[in-house]
């Protein structure tokens, strides 16, 4: 049961994570604002977008986009409120339950807004689309984990150099 839960996490949480970086842990409005602009950039360029299209398909994409994370906030509001150390197999069913239940809306809002999309863009942008989205999705991860890394590394070296001046007081 536990798996299951893991793996359903995963299945919600990862598959927006730029969403979730944009929104939550980005609480600087510019750098929220240079993702977003960078988002923007990657999906005209690979979708090939013309004037035409681009004025057209961004207000229905960024509806599309608010409406998924609405449903993202939604489960984890959900998670928070249950708590990730209950042991409570209700809880845990219920929140398991609430979670395929926000995974087929979402699957039904993106059948919805493909339609809607469909109108403005072709099924081979709607394509070129989702896998814009996924590069997206990896370029924020790896920039996350690189500015960990950075980080670390950081405070390893001011521990470092604080243990090397303590030493030569000592001394």
């Amino acid at each position: 049961m536990k798996n299951f839960i893991k793996i359903l996490f995963v299945l919600l949480i990862a598959s927006p994570l730029y969403t979730m970086a944009q929104e939550e842990e980005v609480t600087d409005p510019k750098a929220r604002e240079k993702i977003e602009a960078a988002r923007i950039g990657l999906i005209s360029e690979r979708l090939g977008l013309t004037p035409e299209q681009a004025e057209r398909f961004w207000p229905v994409y960024r509806e599309f986009t608010q409406k998924r994370g609405e449903m993202i906030r939604e489960f984890r509001q959900a998670q928070r409120e249950i708590g990730p150390d209950n042991q409570d197999p209700e809880k845990q069913k219920e929140l398991v339950e609430l979670g395929l239940k926000i995974k087929q809306r979402q699957l039904d809002l993106e059948k919805d807004y493909s339609d809607r999309m469909m109108k403005v863009i072709t099924a081979q942008q709607i394509m070129n689309l989702r896998n814009a989205e996924k590069e997206f999705q990896r370029m924020i991860i790896r920039q996350l984990q690189q500015r960990r890394d950075l980080q670390q590394r950081k405070e390893n070296l001011r521990d470092r150099n604080q243990q090397l001046r303590d030493r030569k007081n000592n001394n």
